[in-house]
């Protein structure tokens, strides 16, 4: 069944409507009414404890909600395979070049100019991204960081809630105006890149983020022998049915993966990735203890 329709019809069973759910939540009211209207794609159960609120004021078993939206997110995410992403850029553009040192920012703007979206536009605009994506990530447990950068974007803590959960989704063809104001341009104070090397030197504010500093340059190594992979692991990455919305940091655990003698198959890593993925799995974050 449908994550909408169950959401739907437990508000009528316990008569309560989409304000409460919201309230209780700590999301907007607006986000809930697209979230059950389809206009909005479910969190990734493991970013947030939105289904865990819910479920404990809808009266669900712990993880329904959760396993729901899963299944959801894979057909929406599925459909949207078929459909090349178009760049959504200029807005994006304005902020990278703002945040860039001048000396650079000249420099690169002809760049940009002269090669729309090109190599690297996207290099830059992928790591800056990536960045603050981390940098949110590590946070999005805490209230208090929470409502400061919402204070700092001139939003509501609840408004912050609903944010992040498409920030922490989106990529360089969709990161929208409101992913720029309300974490890109509070996040990060001021970057460079060297021409030459394409070494680059990102600054976070300090208030937000923990190592205000982060570098990333390309360095020589000496050649080693190169990683072996599973077939089967190699088979359940080609095959989208079990692997169409896998992660980058969810790719690299099952990559860790190590095996002596049995060889498993797809069906394997399609099962360990439910497994990840469940919150049922885990003990839950202890919480802070109150002074």
């Amino acid at each position: 069944m449908e994550l909408s329709l169950v959401i739907k019809r437990r508000l009528k069973e316990i008569a309560r409507d989409q304000r409460d759910l919201a309230l209780a939540a700590h999301v907007t009211e607006s986000y809930i009414s697209q979230l059950l209207g389809g206009k909005k794609t479910p969190p990734a159960p493991l970013r947030t404890d939105v289904y865990h609120r819910m479920e404990s004021f809808l009266g669900l078993p712990p993880g329904d909600l959760a396993k729901l939206a899963d299944l959801h997110r894979r057909e929406i995410l599925r459909k949207r395979a078929a459909d090349p992403p178009q760049p959504l850029f200029q807005d994006f553009r304005n902020l990278v070049l703002r945040k860039c040192n001048p000396a650079t920012s000249r420099q690169l703007k002809a760049v940009f100019e002269k090669e729309p979206f090109g190599e690297l536009e996207r290099l830059v605009s992928q790591k800056l991204l990536d960045v603050a994506k981390v940098a949110a990530k590590e946070e999005v447990e805490s209230e208090q960081w929470m409502r400061t950068v919402a204070r700092l974007s001139g939003r509501t803590y609840e408004q912050m809630r609903v944010l992040i959960l498409d920030f922490l989704d989106t990529d360089i063809f969709h990161v929208s105006l409101d992913n720029c104001v309300a974490f890109m341009d509070p996040l990060i104070d001021g970057w460079d890149i060297d021409m030459e090397t394409f070494s680059m030197e990102i600054v976070l504010n300090r208030r937000l983020a923990l190592g205000h500093m982060k570098r990333f340059e390309f360095v020589q190594r000496e050649y080693e022998s190169p990683y072996h992979i599973e077939p089967g692991f190699a088979d359940f990455l080609k095959d989208s049915n079990f692997s169409g919305d896998i992660t980058e940091e969810e790719i690299e655990f099952l990559k860790s993966l190590r095996f002596r003698e049995k060889r498993p198959n797809a069906l394997y890593y399609y099962r360990e990735l439910q497994n990840l993925r469940d919150p049922l799995h885990f003990r839950p974050a202890p919480l802070p203890v109150e002074q």
